[in-house]
């Protein structure tokens, strides 16, 4: 499973034009599942992101977690961070998992955020959408579940 985390200033998701999910600050969230991944993917993601120090504290430096701010996440849906770019001009996603088993994964991810006390709103799942958002600092990490980087 496969993280990127932005902070932000404020995020929203927007599908045929309607706002579907919006935060004001905190992290936007997207989130790639692979075919074999399973619950301890999830858990070690939602765990890891919620409590990445990446808020300033008092002095400005990135120290507070996204669980200690009381901030909240937007979490969208994202296949493409399963491209495999490394052949060709087509990016090949036959690593991503088929949307069956993304989408009850996504959910469990975002079911594991709210059980660690973090307020979550989302995208659509499978849906196109149009993300707006304003990145704080900017304030990019990506994550992977097999720790690959």
């Amino acid at each position: 499973m496969r993280l990127v985390v932005q902070r932000v200033q404020e995020a929203k998701v927007l599908v045929d034009g309607d706002v579907v999910g919006g935060i004001e600050q905190g992290a936007l969230m997207y989130l790639g599942v692979a075919t074999d991944d399973e619950e301890g993917d999830y858990r070690y993601l939602a765990e890891k992101a919620a409590n990445l120090r990446i808020f300033d504290d008092e002095t400005g430096r990135m120290n507070i977690s996204l669980v200690q701010a009381g901030y909240s996440a937007l979490v969208v849906s994202q296949f493409t961070l399963y491209g495999d770019c490394r052949r060709g001009r087509r990016p090949d996603y036959t690593q991503a998992a088929p949307s069956e088993k993304a989408v009850v994964l996504y959910e469990e991810f975002i079911r594991s955020l709210k059980d660690l006390d973090v307020e979550v709103e989302k995208g659509e799942f499978g849906a196109n959408m149009q993300v707006v958002s304003v990145n704080d600092g900017p304030v990019t990490l990506l994550l992977d579940s097999r720790r690959n980087f």
